[in-house]
């Protein structure tokens, strides 16, 4: 699947663009805070129905307007068509459309249009709080299982009830055993698919650690859940007086984590500002490969913003090499450095569109087809 044309209005300083797109590279240069960003985003918003970074839809909305809206053409191989759209009124439920017919809940949506997006905010990964390395799991396993959405929609839906008893002066256990017993039927099959994905795609992310890195240092992934001390609904039982105590539930899949090291310590502790970024580059390129065989070969598209930074030219070289592949099919790149997209396009033999970004303005400027 490849996103043939975009029509963007009012999306953060993207006041109006349309464009028609390469269905192989497709590189976005232009100076820090001019729109490339934006402009990846509102790819990833056609796929999630969301924001990879702001978590209010009102957010995204261009200052001075009351309303955004997004249009994506796609075609996959066999030649099919698809049109997703996605539109919000200041004040207003959201509307997304397929090939304009509304989807009446957005979860149906997930996983039509697989996608990963890699940019400077996933060091939150390694330095950031449990709950990120708890969405990187989630955002991927959701675009191939069905079952998964369901459960993680289940879980959270019985965790907010729970909280909220606990936090009453006398809370009615008899409704607390309700809800635990739907955290705990949820949370297990939230727990084995995730330690299917960890395994899975551990060797995807170690081979690709290893051939940026130039195989210098060993990586591993070790997924901790409160299910591998026995069965969820005994651990969620066994301390329900502690989170009556403080208001909240302490255990569950919902405090789970992803455990990064590098030589056997703790990423977080151990990793260079070059590391981190080779880290979590590895992690998001390894989500695609696994999304690659789980999809039935379905290519996600690839979104890279602003990569190259902090990297060293060997690096810088060998990601320049692995993009510049036959295992990726669609890629949007954007860089303040027109020199790292440059060595991109000379080692590629296909199609490829090159488009400056100004102002929320974007034209193209240079093309291969």
């Amino acid at each position: 699947m490849h996103l043939d044309k975009i029509s963007i209005v009012n999306y953060k300083n993207l006041a109006e663009v349309s464009l028609m797109l390469s269905p192989n590279i497709n590189c976005l240069i232009g100076n820090n805070g001019e729109g490339k960003t934006n402009f990846v985003d509102a790819v990833y918003y056609l796929s999630f129905c969301r924001s990879a970074f702001y978590h209010l839809d009102s957010q995204i909305i261009r200052h001075g307007q009351d309303f955004f809206m997004l249009e994506g053409t796609y075609s996959d191989d066999d030649g099919g068509c698809e049109v997703i759209s996605c539109g919000m009124k200041s004040g207003k439920k959201k509307h997304v459309c397929r090939n304009r017919k509304e989807y009446r809940r957005l979860s149906e949506h997930l996983g039509l249009i697989p996608i990963i997006m890699v940019s400077p905010s996933d060091i939150a990964l390694i330095e950031g709080a449990s709950e990120e390395r708890r969405k990187l799991m989630d955002a991927t396993i959701a675009q191939y299982n069905r079952e998964y959405i369901d459960a993680l929609s289940r879980y959270n839906k019985a965790l907010q009830q729970r909280n909220h008893i606990l936090k009453d002066d006398n809370p009615d256990i008899s409704v607390l055993e309700i809800y635990e017993e739907e955290m705990a039927q949820q949370g297990e099959i939230l727990y084995k698919r995730r330690c299917e994905f960890v395994e899975e795609m551990e060797p995807f992310f170690q081979n690709l650690y290893s051939h940026i890195s130039g195989e210098k240092e060993h990586v591993e992934l070790h997924y901790i859940s409160h299910c591998q001390r026995g069965a969820l609904l005994d651990v969620i039982r066994r301390d329900r007086q502690k989170d009556i105590a403080v208001g909240y539930s302490l255990h569950g899949v919902h405090r789970d984590d992803l455990e990064m090291t590098l030589s056997g310590y703790p990423m977080r502790r151990e990793g260079s500002q070059g590391q981190n970024k080779t880290y979590a580059l590895a992690l998001k390129l390894a989500q695609f490969e696994l999304l690659c065989r789980r999809n039935g070969g379905r290519t996600p598209i690839l979104l890279l913003d602003d990569i190259f930074d902090k990297l060293d030219a060997q690096r810088v070289e060998q990601i320049v090499t692995l993009v510049s592949g036959k295992r990726f099919g669609q890629i949007f790149i954007t860089d303040t450095n027109r020199d790292h997209l440059d060595s991109i396009l000379r080692c590629i033999d296909s199609d490829y569109k090159l488009f400056c970004v100004r102002n929320g303005d974007v034209e193209i400027i240079n093309q291969n087809q």
